[in-house]
């Protein structure tokens, strides 16, 4: 039933981001409809930093007070809590309600509040979950947590949110007249280029319906796999019991040897047994390994670094660093990161390597296409070879390997740190979240305050020659 555990585990993991990453890209929709306008994506920034008071929480109770709170427990409520707030999204997110005489889309940032303390609480709870589960199912969770992008990117897509094409406008000017036939003003000058939006497929209601329902596939994935591990626990104690009975009829005559050390030895024995015994040939993770203490330094400076860069920096900038090559290459981008973040991770399931210099080199490298991804919205609106189809190449290049390389180099320390105790998994999430936090901090008033990052309509603006 290996299968049924690996489709399990991923549709588990897909309900880890699912909720945010819903919400951020039906913001081309929403933005249209909500008094806050443009200004909603830093607003929503804000409420998903204010909801790291979830995992810093837990980390703080695993700190504290060891083994008080359980995680099947906290993940059965968080997902429930994550399957009525995105149910009541779908019919609230356009009510608003006036503060200081102004409307504002309260209902709308009480529940992403919600939805965002589910999804940051499941990094230190989703992941020493499947540490009940045998190594192998860990790169199958990231698998579905990359998943969580994907998915709604698609529904996205289908619904076609954000599509837009450069019309001509045909209204006449107050020293102008308009020839439709030419479509140019009676100065011979070609008339002005604006940005339409096409109107949706379908609406808010049933994209948000459809979360719901897959964070729903997601509460019932964990259900049954809650199930699986408490078997996988009580076949373990049966088969340590049976072996130990056996040891303790052959060995106690002899009188050499303690009931008390004979039990401890023959518990870990049978449990390494029970899981050589599920693993094949390239699944040397299950063996538990020790690091130095300048080796986990430098795992979890790697996770607070990428994370800082995959959920904080580069995020903020995404829009400035494509639209200046045009809307396909911005919708090519969104939408084949998000396929590069599964197929990393597929990649690591198959591939796996665990040389710590391999993953750093890896990791620069995702770094190097980050730089250039940055540099490229620090030039905005006017970035290199912007009228250039190998601009238009190298950008979504650029954007894709930087999402899977260092989609890959996470999965391989969350696989190393799974052969280390739950507890280094535990931390995972709560560095992987600091990292994120570090990363919007940044660049929250470089990008709202201080306006470093310039915009422009690609349909109307003209760079210098």
């Amino acid at each position: 039933m290996a299968w049924l555990t690996h489709l399990l585990a991923c549709v588990f993991g897909t309900g880890s981001w699912m909720a945010v990453n819903g919400v951020w890209v039906e913001l081309p929709l929403l933005v249209a409809e909500l008094p806050e306008g443009w200004y909603l994506p830093s607003y929503l920034t804000i409420i998903i930093q204010l909801a790291n008071v979830g995992p810093l929480f837990v980390t703080l109770m695993h700190r504290l007070k060891p083994g008080l709170l359980k995680e099947a427990p906290v993940i059965c409520v968080l997902v429930s809590i994550g399957v009525v707030a995105c149910f009541l999204l779908a019919f609230l997110w356009h009510y608003t309600t006036p503060i200081a005489g102004e409307p504002h889309s309260v209902a709308f940032f009480i529940l992403t509040f919600f939805l965002s303390l589910v999804d940051c609480t499941s990094s230190v709870t989703f992941l020493p979950f499947m540490a009940h589960f045998h190594p192998r199912y860990i790169p199958t969770f990231f698998i579905g947590e990359g998943l969580s992008g994907l998915i709604p990117a698609l529904f996205a897509l289908a619904q076609g949110a954000g599509i837009a094409s450069c019309v001509q406008v045909t209204a006449p000017t107050h020293n102008a007249t308009v020839d439709n036939s030419s479509l140019v003003n009676t100065t011979g000058e070609p008339l002005p280029m604006e940005t339409h939006y096409s109107p949706a497929n379908f609406s808010s209601l049933v994209f948000f319906l459809i979360l719901s329902a897959m964070m729903f596939f997601c509460l019932t994935a964990f259900l049954f796999l809650n199930r699986q591990s408490k078997l996988w626990e009580l076949s373990t104690q049966n088969l340590c019991s049976s072996e130990i009975s056996l040891n303790s009829v052959q060995k106690m005559p002899a009188g050499k040897q303690e009931p008390a050390d004979l039990n401890r030895g023959t518990t870990c024995s049978m449990e390494s047994k029970l899981e050589n015994s599920n693993k094949g040939v390239d699944d040397a993770v299950a063996d538990t390994v020790t690091y130095s203490c300048s080796k986990f330094a430098f795992i979890y400076f790697l996770v607070a670094w990428m994370n800082a860069l995959t959920n904080g920096i580069l995020p903020s900038v995404q829009s400035y660093s494509c639209l200046p090559y045009g809307n396909l290459a911005y919708h090519l981008t969104a939408t084949l990161s998000s396929m590069a973040n599964p197929l990393a991770c597929t990649v690591a399931t198959f591939l796996p390597n665990r040389s710590l210099l391999f993953l750093g080199i890896l990791a620069t490298a995702g770094t190097a296409f980050g730089v250039y991804n940055l540099v490229m919205a620090v030039l905005s609106p006017c970035p290199l070879l912007q009228q250039s189809d190998w601009g238009d190449a190298l950008i979504v290049i650029s954007w894709v390997s930087f999402t899977g390389t260092l989609t890959y180099v996470k999965v391989m320390l969350g696989v190393i740190l799974r052969s280390c105790s739950q507890s280094a998994l535990v931390w995972y999430g709560a560095v992987e979240q600091l990292g994120s936090l570090l990363g919007a901090l940044l660049m929250f008033p470089l990008v709202n305050v201080y306006h470093f990052f310039k915009s422009a309509d690609f349909c109307s603006f003209q760079c210098p020659a």
